[in-house]
C-alpha cells in the first residue's frame, strides 16, 4: 500500500478556517488569487502523498455560500492558441471546461476576465462566443511600464480604464487556465475600483509551492523548483519577512522581486501595505498536515528524478532547452537523488541490455517490479502491460489472454490497409483486443478487471515513445518516464 504522509483532512478544515479569518480582516470582501491548478493538483498529489487532487477545490466547496469564482485568461494567450501540456486543449477551451468543472460541483462562476487586451481578434472573438453562452465578460487593458511604473497604474488611466468587475459575495476567487494569465494584476485593478467605491477590500495569495513553513532546500520545494525549472523560478529566503519578524519562510523570486512594486500599488490604494512580506499575502496551510515528513521526502525525490526525464525527452525532441535539464540536474544532487533510485530505470535497462530490444517496466503499487519487452506482436509497453495485468490477476504469465489469431488481424489492418509500417500493436490497440477476446475468455475478462489497478503505477521504458502510447500511460494514470533515446531507426510518431 502506498505510504502516506499528508492529512487531507487537517488540510481541508484548517485551510478554509484560515480563509474566512482572513476575509473577517478586511471589509468582508477578499480577493483570493489563486496560484497552481484549483482541482487536478497531479504534482502536488505525487509530492504529497495524501493530498487529493481536488482538495483546494473540495476545501472552496466548503466556503461554497461565499465564494464566487473569476477565471482569467490574457489575450495574448488567446491570440498565439497556448496549450496546457498536461491536458492538450487551448487555454480558451480551458476556461469552458473549468467553468463547467466549477458549476457541475455547485460552485458559482460570476464571470471571465480577458486580460492584458489591445484589440487581438481572437480575444474579440472568443468575448463574443462567451456572451453568447450567456457569460460575464470583463475586459482588463495592457498598461505601459506595466508592473514598475506605478504611478501610472495606480490612476485613472491604467486601472481606472479596466472594466469593474461586479461581484456578489465576500471571497471572490481569481484563477487561471495557467501561469501569466494576469490573476494578480486582476485582483489589483479591483481593490482600485473597490476603494474607489468606498470598499476596504483586502487581498491575499494561494499558492501551493514553495511551502513558507519547511526548510528551502527540503525535497518537497526542490521539487517545485523541478517542475517549474522551464520558468526559471528560484525558491528563496524571504528577506522581508525575515527582516519584519527575525523568521526564516520560504517563497519564490518573482513574489520577491515584485513585492515592492506590489506594496506601492497597495499604499497608492488603500494608503498603506497591510502586509509586510510576500510570505504575509499568502494563506496556505499545507505545511503544517505534513504527518510523515520522510514520506514526503521521498515522494518527492521521486518527482525530481521524473522531471529529469521529462526534461530530457524534450531536449531530445528539440522541444526543451539545456538550462532546463541543467537545473534539474543541479535539484537531484541537493536532494540527493540518484536516477537508479527510481526502481523501474535499472529494471527496464538491464531487461534491454538482455533481450537486445527496447524494454519496459511497471513498479506496482506493493513494490512488485513487472518487465516486459518487444515481441513480433507487441510493442515494449504492450508486453509490460499485459504482463502486469496477468500479476495482479494471478495468471500465469505464459498464459495467452489475447489469442495471436486475434492480433493478426490487426496487424493486418495497420500495415496493409492504414498505412502503418510498425506491425506492432500500441497499447490502446493491445486493450482493444483484449476487451474483445474477454468477451469468451475468462482470463482475459480477469485480466481486463485488473486495469483501474494501474493508476499511480510507476513505469519506465528503455526508449523515447510515440505520442499514442504516451497518452495510454496518461489514460491509466500510470507515471511514466523514458530513456531519452529514440527506438534505432525510428522518429516518434
Amino acid at each position: 500500500m502506498k505510504k502516506i504522509g499528508f492529512d487531507n483532512d487537517k488540510y481541508l478544515k484548517m485551510q478554509s478556517e484560515h480563509i474566512r479569518e482572513r476575509i473577517s480582516k478586511f471589509d468582508n470582501k477578499l480577493y483570493l488569487e489563486f496560484g497552481g491548478k484549483l482541482f487536478d493538483d497531479y504534482h502536488a498529489s505525487r509530492v504529497l502523498p495524501g493530498f487529493e487532487p481536488d482538495s483546494k477545490l473540495r476545501m472552496l466547496m466548503q466556503l461554497s455560500d461565499q465564494a464566487e469564482i473569476v477565471i482569467v485568461i490574457s489575450a495574448p494567450d488567446i491570440e498565439k492558441n497556448k496549450v496546457r501540456g498536461d491536458l492538450g486543449i487551448t487555454y480558451d477551451e480551458d476556461v469552458l471546461r473549468l467553468m463547467h468543472e466549477f458549476t457541475s460541483r455547485g460552485l458559482y462562476v460570476g464571470s471571465v476576465c480577458i486580460t492584458r487586451y489591445s484589440g487581438q481578434e481572437g480575444a474579440d472573438a472568443f468575448k463574443k462566443r462567451l456572451e453568447k453562452l450567456g457569460i460575464k465578460v470583463y475586459v482588463l487593458y495592457n498598461i505601459p511600464g506595466y508592473p514598475s511604473n506605478t504611478s501610472l497604474i495606480v490612476s485613472d488611466e491604467g486601472y481606472g480604464k479596466n472594466d469593474y468587475i461586479e461581484t456578489t459575495r465576500p471571497l471572490v476567487v481569481i484563477t487561471a487556465p495557467g501561469p501569466g494569465s494576469g490573476k494578480m494584476a486582476t485582483c489589483l485593478s479591483q481593490l482600485y475600483h473597490e476603494y474607489k467605491r468606498g470598499v476596504s477590500a483586502g487581498y491575499a495569495k494561494f499558492e501551493t509551492f514553495p511551502i513558507w513553513n519547511i526548510p528551502l532546500k527540503h525535497p518537497v520545494n526542490l521539487a517545485y523548483e523541478a517542475a517549474t525549472a522551464d520558468l526559471n523560478d528560484v525558491n528563496m529566503i524571504d528577506p522581508f519577512h525575515l527582516d519584519a519578524y527575525g523568521v526564516t519562510t520560504v517563497n519564490y523570486n518573482r513574489d520577491v522581486e515584485i513585492f515592492p512594486v506590489v506594496q506601492a500599488m497597495f499604499e497608492k490604494i488603500m494608503g498603506e501595505c497591510p502586509y509586510k512580506s510576500p510570505t504575509d499575502m499568502g494563506v496556505n496551510m499545507a505545511g503544517n498536515c505534513i504527518i510523515d515528513d520522510e514520506v514526503c521526502q521521498e515522494a518527492s525525490r521521486q518527482e525530481i528524478i521524473r522531471r529529469y526525464y521529462k526534461g530530457m525527452d524534450a531536449l531530445i525532441a528539440g522541444t526543451g532547452t539545456e538550462e532546463e535539464v541543467y537545473k534539474i540536474e543541479l535539484l537531484l544532487k541537493q536532494a540527493h537523488a540518484a536516477l537508479e533510485d527510481r526502481k523501474v530505470v535499472p529494471a527496464s535497462l538491464e531487461l534491454e541490455k538482455a533481450a537486445g530490444a527496447p524494454a519496459a517496466a511497471m513498479e506496482l503499487d506493493d513494490g512488485r517490479v513487472i518487465t516486459g519487452k518487444t515481441s513480433d506482436l507487441l510493442g515494449a509497453s504492450s508486453a509490460l502491460l499485459l504482463n502486469a495485468l496477468k500479476e495482479l490477476a494471478g495468471i500465469d504469465h505464459a498464459v495467452h489472454v489475447i489469442s495471436p489469431d486475434a492480433i493478426h488481424p490487426i496487424q493486418e489492418l495497420k500495415t496493409n490497409y492504414l498505412g502503418s509500417k510498425n506491425p506492432r500493436l500500441h497499447m490502446d490497440e493491445t486493450m482493444i483486443a483484449l476487451s474483445i477476446s474477454a468477451a469468451t475468455n475468462p482470463d482475459a475478462r480477469l485480466a481486463l478487471e485488473q486495469i483501474p489497478k494501474l493508476k499511480g503505477c510507476q513505469a519506465h521504458t528503455s526508449v523515447m515513445l510515440s505520442s499514442v502510447d504516451i497518452l495510454s500511460f496518461r489514460k491509466l494514470g500510470i507515471e511514466l518516464t523514458c530513456e531519452p533515446k529514440f527506438e534505432q531507426g525510428k522518429k516518434l510518431q
